[in-house]
């Protein structure tokens, strides 16, 4: 599934209503950073490349209501991850470095990223990166 967030649940309506109009389905679901819409990867090139350009227009008029709103929240996102034991916790984040993170890369891909890092940071390990590399067969 390729994955779209949106900030405000207005331009996940939008970006719904151009992809169904396609007919192409679409889940929802939120998530501590916005509103994601999920569509199947297999859609084709021609569609996926329609869909990309309306994602990129929504995030333009994402980023215009982001800097006319009143308050910090323009200002600060938030990345969910987990600590090793389970438990959920958030990384305040400025929205700037969150659009570009997520610009590169999907909300999964982020989300395991920062659990590796809290993972790491407090499991002891002193082993070198050959030595992990070669321990766990990378």
């Amino acid at each position: 599934m390729n994955e779209y967030i949106f900030f405000d649940v207005r331009l996940q309506t939008k970006f719904v209503e151009f992809v169904e109009g396609r007919g192409i389905p679409c889940e929802l679901s939120d998530d501590p950073l916005g509103f994601v819409v999920a569509i199947p990867e297999d859609i084709g090139d021609e569609l996926e490349d329609e869909i990309e350009a309306r994602y990129d227009e929504l995030e333009l008029e994402q980023k215009e209501l982001l800097s006319h709103e009143a308050g910090g929240f323009q200002q600060l996102a938030g990345i969910a991850f987990h600590m090793p034991d389970g438990e959920a916790r958030m990384v305040p984040v400025p929205t700037e470095l969150a659009n570009r993170l997520l610009s590169v890369a999907s909300l999964e891909e982020i989300q395991k990223l920062f659990d590796s890092v809290a993972h790491h940071a407090l499991i002891e390990d002193h082993r070198t990166l050959c030595q992990v590399l070669h321990d766990e067969n990378i």
